[in-house]
C-alpha cells in the first residue's frame, strides 16, 4: 500500500512539473514572437492599452 501512495506523489510531482514547463515555455515562445516583431518594425515596445485607457509599455 504505501507504494501506490509514493507511486501517486510521484505522479501529481510530475504532472505539476510537466504543467509548469508548458506554461513556461508558452510564455516565451509569446516573448520571442513579440520580440520578432518588433525588430521587424524597429519599435521600442509593445504598448497594451490599460483600465484607464492609458496605453503603457507591456511588462513581461
Amino acid at each position: 500500500m504505501p507504494q501506490f501512495l509514493l507511486l501517486g506523489l510521484v505522479g501529481a510531482a510530475a504532472l505539476f512539473g510537466y504543467r509548469q514547463m508548458k506554461r513556461d515555455a508558452d510564455r516565451l515562445a509569446e516573448r520571442n514572437r513579440r520580440a520578432e516583431a518588433e525588430m521587424k518594425t524597429g519599435a521600442q515596445g509593445t504598448l497594451v492599452r490599460g483600465d484607464d485607457g492609458i496605453y503603457r509599455i507591456k511588462k513581461d
